[in-house]
């Protein structure tokens, strides 16, 4: 499994970014998806869930993000795309992708629970 994250970069406060993120190498349509992010000062162990979107197509946000955030997927492409508006300086972080292989886990903010991940991409946002 590869997933690809683009689309981060450099905003003001207020402006907004969609991240993009590829799959190869799975049944996409078998895999919940999500985007957890690493804020700045934290390991690498320890992602904050910000969205996911079920095989199904139902999306959970975390508290943060609702409202400002969306999150799709479009199976023809194997493509996950999260639309990020009314970014906060809060935002900033480093962006990671995820696939939860459906013999894996079954929660969809746990980051024990997806056991595929980008590399990440990084999202800045200045006020």
């Amino acid at each position: 499994v590869q997933l690809v994250e683009s689309g981060g970069g450099s905003v003001q406060a207020g402006g907004s970014l969609r991240l993009s993120c590829g799959a190869s190498g799975l049944t996409f349509t078998a895999f919940r998806m999500a985007w957890f992010r690493q804020t700045p000062g934290k390991e690498r162990d320890f992602l904050e869930f910000v969205a996911s979107v079920s095989q199904s197509g139902t999306a959970t946000y975390v508290d943060s993000a609702k409202g400002r955030f969306a999150i799709s997927r479009d199976n023809s492409k194997n493509m996950v795309y999260l639309q990020m508006n009314s970014l906060e300086p809060e935002d900033t972080a480093v962006y990671f992708c995820a696939a939860q292989s459906p013999w894996y886990g079954s929660s969809s903010s746990d980051q024990g629970s997806y056991d595929n991940w980008g590399q990440g991409t990084q999202v800045t946002v200045s006020s």
